[in-house]
């Protein structure tokens, strides 16, 4: 396997005592290949089980595994960076790193900003609330007088915002807050993307307490075409070699190897 030197930087963590930033650096790569491309990769690092920070502050998830198969597929040298979500655009457009892996949909809206590989997974998003809760219909006038969570920046937010304007709404700055929410109850139902949330809801205790509600959201005005990597507008080459490694870790198993790891069924 390619060994790939890896810097993260830590922006708006939650740490106790307060916000925190810091570095975790790994052992640097021995030897570069003439024909190596350099990326530097962002990623959000707290939106489990696609890309989150393990115990031992190493960067783990599905995004993590698909990024470096394709940084050793598509002759990479590969640096990740972890950006707070907010900034994670605005950084890549000021040049701060040359892509994002970190399971963003591919919405109008970023497209205008920001150019897209092929879809490398596809997940609707759904709203979440208690089992114990009244809540059935998911309309907005059945969910006047409920509180809605949502996270910050997110495609979710947006179609919160268009469809659901009079809805009393709560901002959260990552997954992990928004759940946390939901489950101690300072909000009564969440908008989040279905398969982010599987794992919470399926195989941990405190998501026990909660289930989807209504129907599979797929508006692709607001949520894309399914999740892509996001690079400069003007980087062809790059954006030329990503599709290229991604249809072979396709072709040759390595995609569904990785898929098997994190859910039960394809998210292709």
């Amino acid at each position: 396997m390619l060994r790939i030197s890896i810097q993260t930087k830590l922006r708006g963590a939650l740490m106790a005592g307060g916000i925190g930033v810091f570095l975790v650096t790994a052992a640097p790569l021995e030897v570069a290949a003439q024909d190596r491309m350099p990326m530097r990769i962002a990623v959000e690092g707290a939106f489990p089980p696609f890309n989150y920070l393990d115990a031992n502050n190493k960067l783990q998830g599905f995004d993590i595994d698909i990024a470096n198969a394709l940084c050793e597929v598509g002759k990479f040298e590969c640096q990740f960076i972890i950006e707070k979500w907010d900034d994670i655009i605005p950084d890549l457009v000021a040049d701060k790193y040359d892509a994002i892996i970190s399971s963003m949909s591919m919405s109008l809206e970023r497209r205008q900003k920001v150019a897209f590989s092929e879809k490398y997974y596809n997940s609707p998003s759904v709203f979440i609330a208690r089992k114990d809760s009244s809540i059935s219909d998911v309309s907005p006038a059945a969910l006047s007088g409920k509180v809605l969570g949502v996270t910050s920046s997110t495609a979710q937010e947006s179609y919160a915002n268009h469809l659901y304007p009079d809805m009393k709404k709560t901002v959260f700055r990552s997954s992990p807050e928004l759940y946390k929410g939901l489950a101690d109850g300072s909000v009564d139902i969440i908008l989040e993307d279905k398969l982010a949330i599987y794992d919470w809801i399926a195989n941990t205790k405190a998501g026990s307490c909660c289930e989807f509600k209504g129907p599979d959201l797929v508006d692709v005005t607001y949520f894309g075409e399914g999740a892509g990597i996001a690079l400069r507008l003007d980087d062809k080459e790059r954006l030329t070699r990503l599709n290229e490694a991604l249809k072979s870790i396709q072709a040759d198993g390595t995609y569904d190897m990785i898929n098997a790891k994190y859910f039960p069924f394809s998210i292709q």
